[in-house]
């Protein structure tokens, strides 16, 4: 009598076949632990040098010292404003009375920073922005000695609006860049920083 074999059964874990629309789960858990993890970003943070911040502080005393003859007016009618500027005014008198200190100041600055190649490039760019804003203070000077708007009438009137105007906007703007100078950002001066951009 021929013997049927049998069948047996053994249990066994099932197989489950991947869904031909679904994703495995099990494939894309290796992947996933398999990816290689990304490289740490680090942001490099590059101070400015004290002595970057130092010579770009002291640069934007030119244009000051310049521009406190704008505030004369503003000085004689309300006196209460030159008591800011009593300590700085020992440091003003020996600027003064240095013959072409003005002049020599100048040229220092944009020949011997502006102009270096060896310097930074942030105390560059402020020593020129301070040189911009000291020739902008020229100009409203020469245009009153050439067209003299007399000393009283609405020339008069016109000449203490455009002084204290540029008073104003001369200590701002040295203020503003003394204490950006200090904490090492760069100072942006309305038409002067686009002026200066131009030149570096």
């Amino acid at each position: 009598m021929a013997s049927i074999p049998l069948l047996r059964f053994t249990p066994s874990t099932p197989r489950l076949l991947p869904h031909p629309l679904k994703p495995n789960f099990l494939q894309s858990r290796t992947r996933i632990q398999t990816r290689p993890k990304p490289a740490s970003i680090s942001a490099a943070y590059n101070p400015i040098p004290a002595t970057d911040r130092l010579i770009s502080a002291v640069a934007y005393f030119l244009p000051f010292f310049n521009g406190l003859q704008y505030g004369r007016f503003l000085f004689t009618q309300y006196p209460t404003l030159a008591l800011p500027f009593q300590p700085i005014l020992p440091l003003l008198s020996l600027y003064r009375s240095l013959p072409y200190a003005s002049f020599v100041t100048f040229f220092a600055l944009y020949l011997g920073i502006v102009r270096n190649e060896n310097l930074n490039r942030y105390p560059r760019f402020n020593a020129l922005q301070a040189v911009v804003l000291d020739v902008l203070l020229v100009l409203p000077m020469l245009i009153q000695r050439i067209f003299s708007p007399g000393q009283s009438g609405i020339g008069l009137i016109f000449t203490v609006w455009m002084h204290n105007g540029l008073f104003v906007f001369v200590v701002g703007c040295f203020v503003y860049g003394l204490v950006s100078s200090i904490l090492g950002k760069t100072p942006y001066l309305p038409f002067v920083t686009e002026a200066a951009n131009r030149q570096m």
